[in-house]
């Protein structure tokens, strides 16, 4: 009897831990209200669920192969040497972007600042320095080119979705506090405003709804993926792509994604774009995972369905996220790149690259050794 009882204490304290986790703001807030009731009439949710418009294999493998992949495997998952970082001088992004004009630097991972005819933009930014819910998990390989603070305001804020890689619920609250606009797909709200991030700075979008802001149009488009940033609330929130298009100039952002014939869909309705914004690691093993975590062939397929003109490779890195070799996205992006004819740029993180203007593209993560 003592032993029962003794059992049951334990499982009330780790269930009671658990609570206490769980309940903690990095993980968010769940859909209620008007907010839910608009998911519910979404076409593409069901059974209290987001779907993809194409569905992906189901998966062969348990969280726990997964996990031990994690730690086995003869890939070099992290550089062997320092990642060359150019520090983006402050000073510089001081002044009043061009009415006329697009430009961008990597931040690192999927983040990216971009200048579009007189806006600022972000894209997923992240600056901390785990992606966990937890002071455990995925470290940075280099620190981010600018510190957050230095940044000058930036105007609008682009999230694709809620996984911890995308979504920085730190980075979130100071660009709230400095009055940033948020666009995010459906659901997402929920945690911004948890996480206290004023309603009226937030635009919650579903795919091909659209906001104007300052002259230029910003269209939530489909991307094919999933969410969640808890044990059970997996693709509770929507997932997106995003098309911005200002009066010279247009940029496309992938988001995370596996391929689909939504890409040409987006690039026959809002295409050509000058750049595009494309993800490229964190992909396999198995075809439940790039069905949501396109390969890099699939990412130049998909940087051509959308008609876009220069290809700025992205996702890759930063964080130890997947089963292949750090530097392996860049060097297959580089050759099919090369084979189908696409003009890419492999700018260093925090190096610019103007639109408008010749880039001189380099191997850098060859000297990675």
């Amino acid at each position: 009897m003592r032993a029962l009882l003794a059992l049951a204490a334990v499982a009330g304290v780790l269930l009671a831990a658990g609570w206490v986790v769980l309940s903690q703001p990095q993980f968010g807030a769940p859909m209620t209200g008007a907010r839910l009731a608009r998911a519910q009439a979404n076409p593409q949710y069901r059974d209290g669920r987001f779907v993809n418009l194409e569905p992906e294999a189901p998966s062969t493998t348990s969280l726990v192969e997964y996990a031990l992949r994690q730690f086995s495997g003869d890939e070099v998952r992290q550089p062997p040497a320092p990642i060359p970082v150019m520090t983006v001088d402050k000073a510089a992004l001081g002044t009043t972007p061009a009415a006329s004009g697009l430009r961008a630097f990597w931040i690192g991972h999927a983040s990216a600042y971009v200048e579009i005819d007189g806006l600022r933009f972000l894209l997923d930014p992240v600056f901390s320095e785990r992606v966990s819910p937890l002071p455990v998990g995925p470290r940075r390989f280099h620190p981010p080119p600018i510190a957050l603070a230095d940044l000058p305001r930036i105007d609008a804020v682009l999230i694709s979705h809620d996984h911890y890689d995308h979504l920085d619920m730190e980075t979130v609250r100071q660009l709230g506090q400095r009055g940033s606009r948020f666009f995010v797909p459906l659901g997402i709200g929920a945690h911004l405003e948890r996480w206290g991030v004023p309603p009226a700075q937030v635009e919650e979008l579903e795919w091909w709804q659209e906001r104007s802001l300052g002259g230029l149009r910003i269209v939530c488009t489909p991307t094919r993926h999933y969410s969640g940033r808890g044990l059970r609330n997996r693709s509770s929130t929507l997932w997106s792509s995003w098309s911005v298009l200002g009066p010279r100039h247009r940029f496309f952002y992938s988001g995370d994604t596996g391929y689909g014939q939504l890409f040409r869909d987006i690039g026959a309705r809002l295409g050509p774009f000058d750049l595009a914004f494309i993800k490229i690691g964190a992909y396999g093993p198995g075809a439940a995972w790039t069905d949501i975590h396109m390969p890099p062939e699939q990412a130049v397929q998909v940087h051509r369905d959308v008609r876009a003109r220069r290809m700025f490779p992205v996702h890759w890195s930063t964080f130890n996220l997947a089963y292949h070799a750090w530097d392996e996205p860049i060097r297959r992006t580089v050759e099919e790149a090369s084979r189908a004819g696409v003009e890419l740029v492999t700018p260093r993180v925090g190096e610019m690259v103007d639109a408008d203007r010749p880039f001189q593209s380099t191997r850098w993560w060859e000297a990675v050794r």
